[in-house]
């Protein structure tokens, strides 16, 4: 039996910034934003992940306080290349660390405007061999409609 993660609520104070964050400076992409009577929440997922974030009003994200997720990692081909881009859209992040030389122990991180914090770690194979390949990373099918 596959058991495979593929949403992480993330608690945040106020979902329209949050969207914002993760949308237009971290450069997720946006699954959908939705309102359900009193419920508001929203689904991001990065680019190439088989797992997305969810932030809102849903009952499970009530009961985190906003910025407690602490060290979620992203995994990148190229350490820079994804720091520079960051930077470039606004994004404070931590410097480049290297802890192993082998490839998988290049890091740094980010905060989103609450303070969940992300590591970014840097799997060179990535470039060549992404985990899901690129003709099966519609997560909802091109024909959806937003």
């Amino acid at each position: 039996m596959d058991w495979t993660l593929e949403v992480v609520i993330v608690p945040v104070s106020d979902l329209d910034r949050a969207i914002e964050f993760y949308r237009d400076r971290v450069g997720f992409d946006l699954d959908h934003d939705t309102v359900m009577g009193d419920m508001h929440f929203a689904q991001l997922t990065p680019r190439g992940s088989g797992c997305s974030i969810v932030m809102g009003s849903l009952p499970a994200q009530r009961e985190m306080a906003p910025g407690s997720l602490k060290g979620v990692q992203l995994v990148v081909a190229d350490a820079e290349a994804a720091r520079a881009e960051l930077v470039e859209r606004g994004v404070e992040c931590s410097e480049i660390q290297v802890i192993d030389p082998r490839d998988g122990g290049t890091f740094f991180g980010f905060a989103d405007p609450d303070g969940n914090s992300w590591a970014v770690q840097q799997i060179r194979a990535r470039a060549e061999h992404p985990l899901i390949p690129v003709e099966a990373r519609g997560r909802f099918g091109a024909e959806q409609e937003a």
